[in-house]
């Protein structure tokens, strides 16, 4: 047996707004016929579209992809939650699935009854449940509350609790769907030791996160997805930048219509007396690579603007303001501007983490109260080899390590 996980040619389609209620509903769905041929109707679409690869036993694969790229659809067809429309799949092993970790707990049962009912749904025997109790519980840290009703459980204990049942399965085959950020930062690191002794007993892991560091520590193979279809399939250092990509270009088409849905908004006067006639600045950049701006402007109809106070703000695509420059504090004084002009602006080297930016430029009066002018038009990536997008980091500051 080569292979534990085959996907071959596997297409699914979901409706818009499609809600299964009920098995009526759904007992004709399940056996409806479909085929890739046949014209999608109003609100279809698919979901994956002829989606192939194999896993052999014992490997640690990836699968990213931007929201709605189709990630989470194969891992529930490979767990069998759903069916596909076209192509097949085959498994060779105990699979677990860490896709809903709590899908089978009920309300109004305790956290020992849950432990039983969701182990059986699982899979696992009364006998290889009740050896496998007290451990469950510890991992989980809930042994305290484990004989109260998990109605009363925070969201976080509820979701402990799913993770230690469905990771002390012993599965051949584990499946992982963004869980691992479910509880503490000390429960997550459990976690993550969970998935390596795991690997250590030639468990095989398909893993589905945003969390590059977590896929590059653990993951050798990535299959990166995009509407649903595989567009990269290789090794993590290879196939993480392309999904890098993807993901700075979305930020960047995204902060660009935002720009433009914000032009005009701002102003007390609606006649702008200075006009930004020119930005130098360059697309990209990387580490420590020097930031130079020159900018060029000029006053309508030669009108004279008395003590006029620049501003640049650097702002990240998640609207994080990151960095400001005001003429006035840094104690540089201008008497007033008139016609043409330009300015020159150094910004020393690039201590930015990777991600895209807007950089904002604007004119005020000596009060700071009107703005004789806002120019958010221009929008800078950084990118930096071997170092992934943090959406929590701004600044990379060189720092160094004595002990």
């Amino acid at each position: 047996m080569k292979y534990v996980l085959e996907f071959d040619h596997v297409w699914k389609k979901f409706k818009k707004g499609e809600k299964l209620n009920s098995l009526r509903d759904a007992i004709p769905h399940l056996f409806k016929q479909d085929d890739k041929n046949i014209p999608l109707q109003d609100l279809e679409f698919w979901a994956v579209k002829d989606v192939s690869f194999n896993i052999e036993k014992g490997d640690v694969v990836g699968i990213m992809g931007a929201n709605g790229a189709g990630k989470s659809t194969v891992l529930k067809l490979l767990s069998r939650i759903m069916i596909p429309n076209r192509g097949s799949m085959k498994i060779n092993g105990r699979l677990s699935a860490l896709i809903e970790v709590t899908a089978g707990f009920h309300p109004e049962l305790t956290g020992r009854e849950n432990v039983y009912l969701n182990a059986t749904i699982l899979g696992m025997r009364k006998k290889e449940i009740d050896n496998k109790f007290d451990e469950i519980v510890d991992f989980s840290g809930v042994k305290e509350f484990i004989d109260t009703p998990v109605k009363r459980y925070s969201s976080g204990m509820y979701s402990r609790l799913g993770f230690s049942v469905a990771a002390h399965m012993d599965p051949d085959i584990l499946l992982i769907d963004e869980v691992l950020s479910v509880g503490d930062i000390s429960f997550q690191a459990k976690c993550a030791q969970k998935i390596r002794d795991l690997l250590s007993c030639g468990a095989t892991i398909v893993l589905v996160s945003h969390q590059l560091d977590m896929i590059q520590s653990l993951c050798k193979r990535v299959i990166l997805l995009q509407n649903g279809e595989v567009t990269k399939d290789g090794p993590a250092e290879l196939v993480i930048p392309h999904y890098q990509n993807i993901v700075f270009k979305k930020k960047e088409d995204d902060l660009r219509n935002k720009m433009k849905s914000m032009d005009g908004r701002v102003g007390v006067d609606t006649r702008s007396l200075v006009d930004i006639v020119h930005v130098d600045l360059k697309k990209n950049y990387g580490y420590r690579e020097k930031i130079n701006i020159t900018l060029e402007y000029a006053t309508r109809e030669n009108e004279k603007i008395d003590h006029p106070i620049f501003n640049l703000d650097i702002v990240r695509a998640d609207c994080v303001h990151c960095c400001s420059s005001r003429t006035d504090i840094l104690g540089i004084k201008i008497d007033s501007i008139q016609g043409k002009g330009k300015v020159e602006i150094d910004l020393g080297e690039n201590m930015l983490a990777p991600g895209i930016y807007m950089v904002k430029f604007s004119i005020w009066d000596k009060e700071m109260i009107h703005p004789y002018i806002i120019h958010n038009k221009e929008v800078i990536r950084v990118e930096i080899d071997g170092l992934s997008n943090h959406s929590d980091i701004v600044f990379l500051p060189e720092v160094k390590w004595k002990f």
